[in-house]
């Protein structure tokens, strides 16, 4: 599973570009920020299906969208394109049932009113998750969580980066309430491989995007990582979580033999 900040996704060209840096990671799931679509809508395009979340009044600013792979868009079970910065979707697994939520926070500049309503409609999205799926929170949350976690250490590591500001003062907080691990602050990589995002000039980095686990289900997050080598012309790095989850896709067939089955013993008992 995998999160970016791809800046814009207007232009088809850079559209295809990300498909096809998904199929080269060998990406299940990738949330995407800033993608500047409007509106919400559905479409299958060149084996991936992608869900999106745009603004509704035509203008072409923030946006979230969730590419899967065909295999894993068979396993969901529905979607809720709730903002133009969070869109979320369901999916089912062997096990349980999963809900990701790919999200795109205000800057750490942004005003107060902005950012109390971006969190406060966060924390509704994962009040709405039921109890026992699988949550997944990722995306551009313009977040420096840091690397001191002290008090902290059921929802971080100690391998993040740098100092904790207010938006990761934000983030650890709901974190805790609702029992999540920041998956980037759990892995000792080296530092190239954490930071997210570089600065317009190259002159500074930090790790802003993160992918996020339930604590239930810490142990299925086996790596956190930022890879460098993928390009659709933005200044953040493609970030990478490697998640050990069973999928099981819809299958009215096997429903159907399941519910025949059932019937069979009962004639007979």
């Amino acid at each position: 599973i995998g999160c970016w900040n791809v800046r814009t996704l207007y232009e088809p060209s850079r559209r295809v570009q990300l498909i096809k840096e998904m199929k080269r990671y060998s990406i299940d799931i990738l949330g995407v920020s800033e993608t500047r679509w409007t509106d919400t809508n559905r479409e299958d395009t060149d084996g991936i299906t992608i869900i999106h979340s745009g603004r509704k009044d035509g203008i072409h600013m923030q946006g979230v969208a969730l590419l899967m792979t065909k295999d894993v868009a068979n396993t969901m079970v529905q979607w809720n394109p709730i903002s133009e910065r969070i869109i979320t979707a369901r999916l089912i697994t062997q096990h349980a049932k999963v809900t990701v939520i790919q999200c795109h926070s205000p800057t750490e500049n942004s005003n107060d009113e902005a950012k109390e309503e971006f969190y406060n409609a966060l924390q509704d999205a994962l009040n709405h998750v039921p109890r026992h799926d699988i949550v997944i929170l990722m995306g551009d949350l313009n977040t420096k969580v840091g690397q001191d976690n002290r008090g902290w250490e059921r929802v971080m590591g100690s391998h993040g980066v740098g100092s904790r500001n207010n938006n990761g003062e934000r983030l650890v907080q709901i974190c805790q309430l609702d029992d999540m691990m920041i998956g980037g602050t759990k892995f000792p990589h080296k530092e190239k491989h954490k930071v997210t995002w570089r600065s317009p000039d190259g002159t500074y980095e930090n790790q802003i995007d993160h992918i996020i686990i339930g604590g239930r289900w810490i142990r299925s997050l086996q790596d956190t990582k930022a890879y460098r080598g993928a390009d659709v012309g933005t200044d953040h790095y493609l970030t990478i979580a490697k998640i050990k989850i069973k999928l099981k896709a819809k299958n009215k067939k096997q429903n159907r033999a399941r519910v025949q089955r059932q019937q069979i013993k009962r004639r007979w008992h």
